[in-house]
Parts: C-alpha cells; sequence; structure tokens
C-alpha cells in the first residue's frame, strides 16, 4: 500500500488527520470553557446592567399591572404566543417581562422601568448551547460533544489503570512531557466524576432536541409540542377568539396558599388575551435539582394541576434535573464557584491532552509545528476573543455583534499562529494579549458601573 500512494500523500493524509483531531477538541474546548463562565449567567446579566430595579419580591398585584402594561404597549401588533414574567429570586433578584416582541425590567409597582440589556450574557449562553449555530445543528452538535467527553473521560480511565493509585503523584521535571501528562492525569481523576455528571447532561440537553424530533415523527405526526408533553406537561388548544386577561395575581394567591414552601420563579402565559390562554407558574422547590414545578391554573386563577418533574415518574424527574446539575444552579454561590473552578480544571484537562498527544506525534518523528501553533491559538486565543467581546459591550454596547467578534477574532489568532514562522512565539505574544484584554476589562467595568 505505501508503494501505491506515494509518501508524501501519506504525509498530508496523517496532517489532515491530525487536524481534524484538533478541530473537535478545539470545538470542546470552547465549549467546556465558555460552560465554566455560563455558571454566573445570572450574575453576568447583574454586571451588564447594574441600575436594573432590584428586589426580594413582587407582589401579585404588580405582576398583573406588569403583563397589562407590556401587553397594551404591543396593541396593533399581532398578539404575542407566548409571555413570560421572571420574578425576582435569589441569584437573579429582578423581574423581567417577555414576549415574543421585546424584554423589559419592571419596578415593584409593575411599572416598565427600563429595556433588558443582556446580550452579552445571552451570547454566552448561546455559545456554549449551539456554538452560536442556528436551529437543531448547533445544540445537536454540542450534545454529540458531551457524548465525547463521556467516551474521552471513560477510555482515559482504562487508558491508564494506575491512575487513581497515583492520583496525587506529580513529577516536576517535564521530561518528554512526563509532567504535563501528570497533571493532565491528575486533574483527570480529580474531576472525573464532575466531567461524567456535566457530560452525560450537557449530552442529554443537547440531543433532546434530534430525540424530541424523532420521537414527534414516529409516534406523534410530526407534534413537537406533544412529544414533549409526557415529560414537560402539555399545552392547552389554542383558541384565537379574543378574551380578558387571565387573574395572574389570583393564581399567585392560590399557589402561595396552597403550595407555601414553593417559590414561584416564573409566570408564562400561553396566547394571552385569547379564549385559549394558559397560565402555568414555575416553582422552585429546596433541595432538589429540578429546575423546578410547573403547575397549573384557569384564567380565574384556580389551581388545575401540575406536570408531575417533582413527583413524577423517575425519568421525568431525572430530565427536570439535568439542567441543574450540568450548571450547578443548585446550592447558591458556593456551588457555582465549585462548578467554576472544576470546570477551569476540565478546560486545563482538554488543553493539556491535546497538547500531549501533539508531543507524542513529534516524538515519533512527526514535527508539525503548525498544528502545534494553531492549538495554541486555540487555547489562548479563545480567552482574548471572549474579553474582546465583553469590551465590546461596553464599547459598543448591547447591541453590537458579539459572535461575529468572537468568531472573527479566533480566526484571526489562529491564521496568524499557524502562518507565523516557527521562531515566533506565538503562546507567549497569545498570553501578553489575554493579560492586556483582561486588564482594559477592569476600568471599563468601573467605567460602567
Amino acid at each position: 500500500m505505501s508503494q501505491i500512494i506515494p509518501k508524501a500523500l501519506v504525509q498530508r493524509g496523517l496532517s489532515a488527520h491530525a487536524a481534524i483531531g484538533l478541530l473537535a477538541s478545539a470545538l470542546l474546548y470552547i465549549v467546556c470553557l465558555t460552560g465554566t463562565f455560563t455558571v454566573f449567567y445570572e450574575e453576568w446579566q447583574r454586571i451588564e446592567q447594574p441600575d436594573a430595579p432590584e428586589m426580594t419580591g413582587i407582589a401579585p398585584e404588580a405582576v398583573q399591572a406588569a403583563i397589562a402594561h407590556v401587553l397594551a404597549a404591543e396593541k396593533g401588533r399581532k398578539p404575542t404566543e407566548h409571555l413570560y414574567v421572571h420574578l425576582p429570586v435569589d441569584a437573579l433578584p429582578r423581574a423581567t417581562v417577555t414576549t415574543d416582541y421585546q424584554a423589559v425590567h419592571v419596578d415593584g409597582r409593575g411599572n416598565v422601568a427600563t429595556r433588558e440589556l443582556n446580550g452579552w450574557s445571552e451570547f454566552l449562553l448561546n455559545l456554549h448551547y449551539t456554538l452560536t449555530i442556528p436551529g437543531i445543528v448547533g445544540i445537536t452538535l454540542v450534545g454529540g460533544l458531551g457524548v465525547m467527553m463521556v467516551a474521552l473521560s471513560l477510555t482515559g480511565v482504562i487508558a491508564h489503570p494506575r491512575i487513581f493509585r497515583d492520583a496525587f503523584r506529580l513529577r516536576a521535571k517535564d521530561r518528554g512531557g512526563v509532567g504535563l501528562a501528570d497533571w493532565h492525569n491528575r486533574l483527570g481523576v480529580w474531576t472525573l466524576p464532575f466531567s461524567l455528571a456535566v457530560a452525560l447532561t450537557g449530552a442529554m440537553i443537547g440531543l433532546a432536541t434530534v430525540n424530541g424530533y424523532g420521537l414527534a415523527q414516529s409516534f406523534y405526526k410530526g407534534d413537537l409540542e406533544a412529544a414533549y408533553a409526557p415529560v414537560f406537561g402539555a399545552e392547552g388548544k389554542p383558541d384565537p377568539r379574543t378574551a380578558p386577561l387571565p387573574d395572574v395575581a389570583a393564581a399567585l394567591r392560590a399557589m402561595a396558599g396552597r403550595f407555601p414552601d414553593v417559590r414561584p420563579s416564573y409566570v408564562i402565559l400561553h396566547e394571552p388575551g385569547t379564549a385559549g390562554q394558559q397560565v402555568q407558574i414555575l416553582g422552585l422547590h429546596q433541595r432538589r435539582l429540578i429546575y423546578g414545578e410547573t403547575y397549573q391554573f384557569d384564567v380565574s386563577g384556580r389551581y388545575r394541576g401540575h406536570a408531575g418533574l417533582s413527583d413524577g415518574a423517575i425519568g421525568q424527574q431525572a430530565a427536570a434535573s439535568a439542567y441543574n446539575l450540568h450548571f450547578g444552579n443548585y446550592g447558591g454561590l458556593a456551588v457555582k464557584i465549585v462548578y467554576a473552578l472544576l470546570g477551569t480544571a476540565l478546560s486545563v484537562v482538554i488543553a493539556t491532552g491535546t497538547s500531549i498527544w501533539l508531543g507524542k506525534r513529534e516524538r515519533r518523528g512527526f514535527r508539525q509545528p503548525r498544528l502545534r501553533q494553531g492549538w495554541n491559538g486555540i487555547v489562548w486565543g479563545t480567552g482574548v476573543a471572549l474579553a474582546l467581546t465583553l469590551l465590546a459591550r461596553r464599547w459598543i454596547g448591547n447591541d453590537a455583534p458579539f459572535a461575529a467578534i468572537f468568531w472573527l477574532a479566533l480566526a484571526l489568532m489562529l491564521v496568524a499562529s499557524v502562518a507565523l514562522p516557527q521562531r515566533y512565539h506565538v503562546r507567549r505574544g497569545l498570553q501578553i494579549a489575554l493579560a492586556a484584554s483582561v486588564g482594559a476589562l477592569f476600568p471599563a467595568m468601573l467605567l460602567a458601573g
């Protein structure tokens, strides 16, 4: 075979294979690093818009007034299909009304205070969820990366039978990449439960949409909502005839009386202002991993049952627990900090894993300095690109093209890293650029405050 295929072509094939492997590792690294920052999603929103009104709670009558004010401002438009009221909770003590057309913060009396301006936070979440690829493609790709992470974690344990025995053994000198491999293996062991938890839940979240479409096509004649109904509850049948707004205040009072230990976090109106409208309240349960339970109310505020996320089938409760387990939204700021530290360690594991693989290839005679520099461009350039988007939030504003800035900056740094001759210290230059961009963020944040 080697006589038929020219050696040069074989070498190019190996380089292409290595480049494809690096691409998968690069995407996995970006997802892990952005996930580490996304743990503080609510905190980023508060930093991004520090002047939004905050409160420990909001009266049911104020919620009713806020809904009426927002919908009154949309008269003349096609009626919104869904309206969401985010109620003040510990992580984000703000009241926000979101429709198909707008998102606004309201004050404690239900008056519109200001437009919601969390464009960067939403960009960060979207980058982690979908790599900013629209539609089902992006979230499916990220779900597939979650499956890949599970496989890497398990095969890493199998490939190193002494990995647990040597869990605290570090060799200081890095002869032949030994020191780097030790850090990779030790961090891999220390973060293994976390890695499996976030990888499995990430795969569940990412591939749930694909599974939903498959179930809908196979069993529900293409109706995606019907496919999700057994897990998350069903929506009512739409009826477009005009009707008065539902009594949300009565529903919130009924919720407080019937479930005093459950804290409402969202009010959801389906088809508001029509005869088919439906009221749902998402309630947070103490000491539970579920993201909440969905409680149903009629237009007069009478309780009509709940979806079963808190007490239904085991699979249903597990599906409702994936989100909080993935992002650490179940134990306050302390748990988030632990998740951020573990996420940082996991990002280091991915970065060092590829570096170790490149080093082994070099020791076997497959020297590919451009791949090495390209990987340095990904590892350090991702942080620089994220910092640039945050600076753009300050200098350009909420409507800055964050996705374009991120991918363009990262692509330019990657191209420059690969194109520069080997004598240039790409890694050191990118590290300096990262330090400079992060340093520039501090005065920008102070000015923003």
